[in-house]
């Protein structure tokens, strides 16, 4: 099985996990579309939508680097016409793209607010009303959020509930359009980590170096993603999986090629819920960082 020739648009894919799932896709050949924000250097975020084209090609794929604010109705909607146009279709959409600001409701900047919601939620549900017609057309079509399941419980919300209502908007519109799409044959679903994953976002703003080492690397989560591609959009449809428990129902055992630092404990991700439960082997710390 191989994604050879089929279109992935993914959102902030010029670096961490949204990058990991181009390079895996590329590998086998597929047209991989760069929608992201990050045109010029950043001092303290690595790589451009033109760092990530360049690995895609050096990878095997055919690269289109877009710059995309998928705030903006204009920008997304342009950006899906221009792949479409340059392609032929849309196989599948990957929202990656996310903001993160964990703070109690008294200490959260209302910009902040708005720049999560504006990004997570709606620009998902944004960036999947324009593909929903090129993907009509695809033979095996995916939409796939990085999300958690709806775990509805007060633990998620209490200290962070701007951010947790911003992050479950995503897997509500997983939800919703599972259901919608159904008939059409539009596979949607949602991908989560079960540890938090060496990126920007764990460096900068959610544990540092330390938890960086704790982490494991966004390759899981792009050997999950590429499994969740290859299944028949059909009948798998409206799931929430956890990367190595999904993983492990395809047959993987071997999870320590993951980690970031052998012999480091593994620091749990945000939003995890009890079941499933880790893989035979696989333990976490209890505080949850990401």
């Amino acid at each position: 099985m191989s994604l050879q020739g089929k279109t992935l648009f993914i959102t902030g894919a010029s670096r961490g996990i949204g990058l990991a799932i181009a390079l895996k896709a590329a590998r086998d050949g597929a047209n991989i579309v760069i929608a992201a924000k990050t045109e010029k250097p950043h001092p303290k975020l690595e790589g451009t939508i033109y760092t990530a084209a360049n690995e895609v090609a050096k990878a095997g794929g055919q690269a289109l680097p877009i710059v995309v604010d998928v705030r903006d109705e204009a920008s997304v909607k342009a950006a899906i016409d221009k792949t479409a146009t340059a392609f032929g279709g849309i196989d599948i959409v990957v929202n990656n793209a996310s903001a993160v600001s964990r703070t109690p409701v008294a200490e959260t900047d209302m910009k902040r607010f708005d720049l999560m919601h504006q990004i997570n939620a709606r620009g998902t549900f944004m960036v999947c009303k324009y593909a929903i017609p090129h993907l009509e057309k695809a033979e095996n079509p995916h939409i796939l959020m990085n999300s958690p399941p709806l775990d509805m419980q007060e633990r998620w919300f209490a200290g962070s509930t701007g951010y947790s209502m911003a992050k479950f908007g995503m897997s509500l519109v997983v939800l919703g359009l599972a259901g919608e799409l159904r008939d059409k044959g539009i596979a949607v679903n949602a991908l989560w980590p079960r540890t938090t994953i060496a990126t920007a976002a764990i460096k900068n703003l959610l544990g540092g170096e330390r938890v960086m080492r704790m982490s494991r690397t966004p390759e899981i989560m792009a050997d999950a993603a590429y499994a969740v591609f290859h299944k028949p959009a059909k009948t798998f449809n409206g799931n929430f999986l956890i990367d190595d428990s999904f993983l492990a129902e395809e047959g993987v055992t071997d999870f320590e090629k993951y980690r970031v630092e052998p012999g480091q404990p593994l620091a749990s991700t945000f939003f995890v819920p009890l079941d499933p439960p880790p893989p035979p082997g696989v333990a976490v710390t209890g505080k949850r960082w990401g």
